[in-house]
């Protein structure tokens, strides 16, 4: 039987040895997003003009803002009792209502989906206030995410009383605020680094959910064509495309950039958290663009819209990819600095494809975007095969 309240206490102690791993609240705590990233990919395949694509963007970071909140508080503080576990709950339905509004987020629903926004944001910083009150060490820190995030929730639930569009301006203005909180903690971060094994597991899930949203794609884009060659061949090379970037993420995924924010290297942590921002959000949009070219006519030249959204989805997720990299250990700095300069060759040529590719079949297009992403499973493989023993620490 669980405690009804157990005051938070730190737990980012690594001196055992032992690995965290992500609780069984936390598993049914990203179920919610699940059915929010669903519904973000949703409005954008009913809107894949460059205006969806900025409402889907504006959008989607306080979603995923809203996940870092609470998984960043539970890898430090995390006590599993009774009331962390209501709390987490009353945090899970909020985030529902903010994937009900989120169709017409921009719109009369902006107002429901920015109270639920300052939910889940009021909740986080009630836990940081109670978390500094048991726990002198982490108080400096708690302290200051309690006043930032509390200020930018204030701002966010004070944009309901203003129209639009002077609404969306307070909403940015709480995001900088709420971005620019954690990012001006400095060597705070150091000195309560989050579990270096905890962290990235928990990243890698949401990651995961993510990457889902291509599978669902595939096979919702196949659903409605007929059995056709040129189909199910498209329908392979995106689940190509899909294992491809698990390859090159999940490979790289460990928690040396962490270890570097405990020694002092606190940019070095921030590149890899906020990196995982424009990854997430291409690789939702990346579902997107593969579901509206698998559904279309594989015959006739894929429309400027659907293509410039997949190509540019996949050129982001590279090019997130690549400053990742830079901020992960990969054997030596000369290899991570060789991985990151392959990832972004890759959103250059995704880019260039998006540019130049205007009269592509959706099959050739397939192809093409297949090769450059398995391309980089064998660049990838082929380097941690060839590290010179006198490279590793440079």
């Amino acid at each position: 039987m669980k405690h009804l309240w157990q005051p938070p206490k730190l737990r980012v102690s690594e001196e055992d040895g032992e690995e965290r791993h992500a609780t069984w609240l936390e598993l049914f705590y990203d179920l919610v997003f699940v059915v929010v990233i669903a519904q973000l990919a949703h409005h954008l395949k009913d809107h894949p003009s460059a205006a969806g694509f900025t409402e889907f963007a504006v959008v989607f970071v306080p979603v995923w803002w809203s996940w870092v909140g609470t998984t960043f508080y539970a890898t430090r503080f995390d006590t599993d009792d009774t009331l962390h576990r209501v709390l987490t709950v009353i945090q899970m339905s909020a985030i529902a209502a903010m994937a009900v509004n989120i169709h017409k987020g921009m719109d009369y629903a902006s107002v429901g989906f920015a109270l639920s926004y300052v939910i889940v944001r009021g909740i986080l910083v009630i836990q940081y206030l109670v978390a500094g009150q048991h726990i002198a060490i982490a108080r400096p820190l708690t302290n200051r995410y309690a006043k930032g995030f509390g200020l930018a929730a204030a701002i966010w639930a004070l944009s309901t009383l203003v129209s639009i569009p002077w609404r969306f301006g307070m909403w940015c203005l709480g995001m900088v605020i709420d971005f620019a909180t954690p990012i001006g903690a400095g060597k705070l971060h150091g000195q309560i680094a989050p579990h270096a094994s905890h962290l990235p597991e928990r990243f890698g899930l949401f990651t995961l959910i993510v990457l889902g949203e291509s599978i669902v794609a595939v096979v919702g884009g196949l659903a409605a064509q007929k059995w056709e060659f040129a189909a199910i061949v498209a329908g392979v090379l995106g689940l190509c495309i899909a294992a491809s970037v698990w390859w090159v993420y999940f490979d790289n995924l460990d928690g040396s950039a962490i270890r570097s924010a405990r020694l002092g290297q606190v940019g070095t942590y921030q590149i890899w958290l906020y990196a995982h921002l424009p990854l997430v959000a291409s690789l939702t949009a990346m579902g997107v663009g593969m579901q509206k070219l698998l559904s279309g006519n594989m015959s006739a030249a894929l429309p400027d819209e659907n293509r410039w959204l997949l190509c540019l989805a996949l050129a982001i997720c590279y090019a997130a990819l690549g400053f990742i990299h830079l901020s992960t250990d990969a054997g030596s700095l000369r290899r991570s600095q060789t991985q990151a300069l392959e990832r972004f060759s890759a959103a250059i040529l995704l880019s260039l494809i998006a540019w130049l590719g205007w009269n592509l079949s959706p099959l050739t297009l397939m192809f093409l975007l297949a090769a450059i992403c398995i391309s980089q499973v064998v660049l990838a493989h082929f380097g941690m095969h060839h590290i010179k023993p006198e490279e590793i620490g440079e």
